[in-house]
């Protein structure tokens, strides 16, 4: 590491003597972009088929910053669009290459404003940029390989980049005011140690991301066969009960709990506190003694069951009175019924029991009492819940995994790319 005491300044900020700050224009250069929108490409995929990578797409790859065509899985099916050859031949638009920017130029949001991805392995691939979005070229004496999507990320580059923007629900920034904003720039040799740096913390996180897909995938195909009794474990041979659901589970209603903490329903957390929601949360008007008390243990059918399962909760509380709360009336291991709601199976039973029911409109009791569901023995069921409860630990364990990569590259742009952390030189 080096001694960082010689500063000079770079917008409020300082950066290290021996970097330069010229403007993105100076290092960059612009393409020409095709800019219609995803009503003028073809669906139709063939052998010569030129990908077309808008500003949306950029927003949906960017816990990346390169974009690897060899080893993103995700390319072929994220960029839905494809210009014919015909189109591009007539048009005469300039292919990117290996190195080349795409930068979106619009978000909804200013957090996204100029996401950037570096593209890399094109390999003769046909590539475009898209409707909204600039494509740019840099000289490989000026800026290395893996270190150009950085450029962006600097947060005094950020500050800028939002003070310039326009718009009010749409923020967008132009070509011209672009090429003006500075740009902190370490020699090459820098570039290259901070590219392999923050390459090797990508390396890391994408597999740990392959490894959580490959156990999402085990957990769907053990759901699947665990829960449907396709597979049995050993030890278990009596033939499944299918009974109605409303044979193992009641409706109550039990009101006059309005000092009861208010819970809310989610489709990937189950019934919690509504102060564990994130972002704005609606409270409701006048009082909440009509509201529905909720134990531990207790289903909830919610306005949107019938898309992904009924919700289980771990806490007390009270919901809205338009939720449906079940209790078991016969003896049942909750980790079962909680994996089994979850599954394609019981979706699709329930779809099936309440066909043309629009999103939105509540399943009724008597909807969900119209479901056979499977009842083994407790035993089984206990067993069953195991395995999959331990298969949910191990994904929440290798998902805590990837966030605190994540927050380690995260801590290592911010000192790396503004010259707080110094990297020798070899």
């Amino acid at each position: 590491m080096k001694n960082t005491s010689d500063k000079k300044s770079f917008y409020k900020s300082t950066i290290p003597n021996d970097w330069t700050s010229p403007e993105f224009g100076k290092v960059f250069s612009f393409i020409k972009s095709f800019s219609f929108s995803r009503e003028h490409l073809t669906s139709e995929r063939s052998t010569d088929e030129i990908r077309n990578i808008h500003y949306g797409d950029i927003h949906a790859t960017y816990e990346d910053e390169i974009l690897d065509f060899d080893l993103e899985e995700r390319v072929p099916y994220l960029l839905d669009g494809f210009i014919s050859k015909e189109s591009f031949d007539d048009e005469n638009f300039p292919s990117l290459k290996d190195g080349d920017l795409i930068i979106a130029d619009a978000s909804e949001d200013l957090e996204g404003l100029c996401d950037c991805i570096e593209l890399r392995n094109i390999k003769g691939r046909k590539v475009l940029s898209g409707l909204h979005t600039f494509a740019t070229r840099a000289e490989n004496k000026k800026i290395a390989f893996g270190f150009r999507a950085y450029i962006l990320r600097n947060g005094q580059v950020i500050r800028e980049l939002r003070r310039i923007a326009t718009g009010i629900s749409v923020y967008s920034i132009s070509k011209s005011n672009l090429e003006k904003v500075k740009i902190p720039l370490p020699p090459l040799h820098e570039q290259k140690a901070i590219a392999r740096i923050l390459s090797l913390m990508d390396t890391a996180i994408s597999k740990n991301n392959s490894l959580i897909a490959k156990k999402e995938l085990q957990k769907k195909w053990l759901m699947q066969n665990l829960l449907t009794g396709r597979k049995r474990l050993k030890g278990f041979e009596k033939r499944w009960d299918k009974l109605g659901a409303g044979k193992i589970f009641k409706s109550i209603s039990i009101k006059g709990f309005e000092n009861e903490e208010l819970l809310s329903a989610t489709q990937d957390k189950g019934i919690i506190p509504r102060t564990m929601l994130e972002g704005r949360v609606t409270m409701p008007n006048g009082t909440t003694a009509g509201y529905k008390l909720v134990e531990p243990g207790d289903f909830i059918i919610s306005l949107r069951s019938f898309q992904g399962g009924l919700e289980y909760s771990y806490y007390r509380g009270i919901v809205s009175p338009a939720y449906i709360v079940l209790k078991p009336k016969m003896e049942i291991n909750n980790e079962f019924y909680k994996q089994y709601y979850k599954s394609y199976e019981f979706i699709g039973r329930l779809a099936t029991a309440v066909i043309g029911i629009r999103d939105g409109k509540q399943i009724s009791y008597d909807d969900f009492c119209l479901v056979k569901i499977p009842y083994p023995l407790v035993d089984e069921q206990i067993a069953i819940g195991k395995i999959l409860k331990a298969a949910d630990k191990e994904i929440q364990f290798l998902k805590a995994k990837s966030e605190k990569l994540k927050e380690k590259k995260k801590w290592l742009m911010q000192v790396l790319l503004t010259g707080k952390l110094r990297l020798r030189k070899r």
